[in-house]
């Protein structure tokens, strides 16, 4: 859960008193909480408490001036990790059921494309009632994830279903939903068959990480989600993938030859290790540029003011090398560009000079929610002209990409 974000919506029951508590946990975890407070949780909460725990300032109001300037309940729904809701009571539950946007807590609901987990809890008949138990069904259609609630005693002095997990109960959850899990497009029986069957194909995914010293280093952000899914993808149409990854956030899909790099240098040395191979989509987010001497020691601070003088080297250019002519040279180069302005034209014009034969390009700008999220649209350049896909999930630009990584190498 190190370095993560929790955005927790604190609905208005008696459970509210255990959330405090809550944040105390998932902060010892590591992860950082943005707390949102109902006007119902505020009679058992205050904002004041939240903020203190939290580290940061609790938001309450859909109607801050400040914040709203520049549309603060989208970016507040789109920059956690997970969206977790505590408690969540009948009342609350019936708003996201129903798609209800009149506070600030629920818009963040409506609006956010993050995964949400609530942890219920309100009076037993309440629990029980129809409308509540339909709502339910429609949550979790929806894909809304829960935890709890349990039988216990009640505030109220009845006895049942409807009290709220316990906070350790609920980081429990969270723990899980955050953990990285393999990714798997298609069921077990249908991976080694396909229009890809018989191929051997490179995939380079994540971040590389460049040493400064023991404890820095130059990056680029990528969780690699993208690359994981390509390769998950391309396994799924039969291929025999060598996946060869940075220090991604997403873990290694199942059935493919991992390969983990740290550096540039490394991941070059790994591409080369895995040829020959009839294709390699190179999704990775290489850091373009390297301390020419890192050292050995944690940098220090001397006081003076002055930051320290850093020797750059140009790191090696993976593409560009593995689409040079020559007998190693795969049969299909896929490049990635990621852009935040002129993306079309700055793409096109890095497939001219890298020699790949396509490029897959982004816009990866502030406020597109692409860099991390859970969605992709992309533009794919080949000799053909271009070709953009709406936006879609990223196992789904996965899919459409590796079908026509297959159709192409078929």
């Amino acid at each position: 859960m190190n370095g993560k974000r929790i955005l927790l919506i604190v609905g208005g029951g008696i459970a509210a008193m255990k959330v405090p508590q809550l944040i105390r946990l998932i902060r010892a975890e590591g992860a950082a909480v943005t707390p949102v407070l109902t006007k119902a949780g505020a009679q058992f909460t205050t904002p004041m408490t939240l903020s203190v725990l939290a580290g940061e300032a609790a938001h309450d109001s859909l109607w801050n001036i400040a914040a709203e300037a520049e549309i603060g309940h989208i970016q507040l729904s789109r920059n956690a990790d997970l969206v977790v809701v505590v408690p969540a009571t009948a009342h609350l539950l019936a708003k996201m059921a129903h798609g209800l946007a009149d506070d600030l807590a629920s818009t963040l609901l409506l609006a956010t494309d993050k995964r949400v987990l609530v942890a219920p809890a309100m009076n037993v008949r309440m629990w029980h009632h129809a409308a509540t138990q339909r709502n339910l069904r429609t949550l979790r259609e929806d894909g809304i994830l829960f935890v709890g609630p349990e039988d216990g005693d009640m505030a109220c002095g009845e006895y049942g279903t409807g009290r709220m997990s316990e906070p350790e109960a609920i980081l429990d959850a969270i723990r899980k939903e955050l953990a990285p899990q393999p990714l798997k497009l298609l069921p077990e029986a249908q991976v080694r068959t396909g229009i890809l069957s018989g191929r051997h194909l490179i995939v380079t995914s994540g971040p590389t990480h460049e040493p400064i010293d023991p404890v820095r280093y130059i990056a680029n952000r990528s969780s690699g989600a993208q690359g994981t899914a390509i390769a998950a993808a391309l396994r799924d149409l039969g291929a025999r993938v060598s996946f060869i990854t940075g220090p991604a956030e997403v873990a290694p899909p199942e059935g493919v030859h991992v390969i983990r790099v740290q550096t540039a240098g490394q991941m070059r040395e790994a591409v080369e290790a895995a040829l020959p191979a009839d294709g390699a989509v190179m999704a990775a987010a290489v850091a373009d540029w390297r301390v020419t001497k890192s050292s050995a020691t944690k940098m220090k601070k001397d006081g003076s003011g002055k930051p320290p003088s850093l020797e750059m080297t140009e790191n090696p250019d993976i593409l560009a090398w593995i689409s040079q002519p020559g007998e190693r040279r795969p049969r299909l180069v896929v490049g990635f560009a990621a852009e935040t302005n002129d993306v079309l034209a700055h793409a096109t014009d890095k497939r001219r000079r890298k020699g790949c034969d396509w490029i897959v390009a982004n816009d990866v700008s502030e406020g597109t929610g692409i860099m991390g999220g859970s969605e992709n649209a992309v533009t794919v350049i080949t000799d053909e002209g271009a070709e953009e896909w709406p936006r879609m999930a990223k196992d789904a630009v996965a899919r459409r990409l590796a079908q026509k990584i297959g159709e192409a190498l078929a």
